[in-house]
């Protein structure tokens, strides 16, 4: 009888380690996601975005189109700016001559709709008017008035110099987009930054993880070599003598 109830007891014990032991087994593993998302929080990203690309982008028709949610649209709007290239630089035909003819085109058909209508006994051509509502106009010129006067805002700060940072930054962009200047002209500096924009975004959003990887140990390196740039030159720059200057 003692033998049986020390079997009992051991089998009892048995069954009380199992359960917490697979308790701490469940409550581990639900840690476990819990530390996979902290995990993948931390992840750097690009320009320290939280959100995905798409919803940077707008989450719109127009992010559709970058990121080719729909690649017929995206495709047709890529090849009409290339159409468009091909027929300005490569034919080096002229944009006022493109929209004479076209206007030259279209009264010629709206001319011949409007004569035969009277022999065919078909209704004329109807031209629609353009109604634009005015607190539609406003809005937009208010938001633009608003975008303007922040755009002239933070022209105002980077030349007056307190970001020192910045000013060299904007000096060197400004440069350097002088030299593409040189090697091409408008229309086609153009055309290959609306290229840019519909294959940089949908291959950074296809590599996101190799490219924010890569850019951390760029943007840290650039910091380091900034570091080094500011105490061997910028704060040897004066600025103290030139401030006591103008107040005497």
């Amino acid at each position: 009888m003692a033998e049986h109830d020390e079997t009992l007891m051991e089998k009892i014990t048995e069954k009380i380690h199992g359960d917490s032991s697979s308790s701490s087994s469940s409550d581990s593993d639900d840690d476990k996601p819990s530390h996979a998302g902290a995990l993948k929080s931390k992840v750097y990203r690009l320009f320290g975005r939280e959100k995905p690309l798409h919803q940077v982008l707008g989450a719109g028709k127009p992010a559709d189109v970058v990121l080719w949610r729909n690649k017929k649209i995206s495709g047709g709007v890529l090849g009409g700016a290339t159409a468009l290239w091909v027929l300005f630089e490569m034919l080096e035909y002229h944009l006022i001559t493109l929209v004479c003819h076209i206007l030259i085109l279209s009264l010629a058909i709206l001319f011949l709709w409007s004569n035969a209508s009277n022999f065919i006994n078909n209704s004329p051509p109807n031209i629609p008017e353009v109604v634009l509502p005015e607190k539609r106009v406003l809005e937009v010129a208010s938001a633009l008035g608003i975008e303007i006067n922040q755009a002239l805002n933070v022209v105002r700060d980077i030349a007056s110099g307190k970001d020192l940072k910045t000013f060299l930054s904007v000096i060197a962009a400004l440069w350097i987009l002088s030299l593409v200047g040189n090697c091409c002209n408008f229309l086609t500096l153009f055309y290959i930054v609306f290229v840019l924009l519909h294959t940089v975004p949908v291959f950074y959003e296809k590599y996101e993880d190799k490219v924010d990887s890569f850019s951390e140990k760029a943007i840290t390196e650039i910091k380091k070599q900034y570091v080094v740039f500011d105490e061997k030159v910028l704060s040897k720059i004066p600025k103290g003598p030139l401030k006591e200057k103008k107040k005497d």
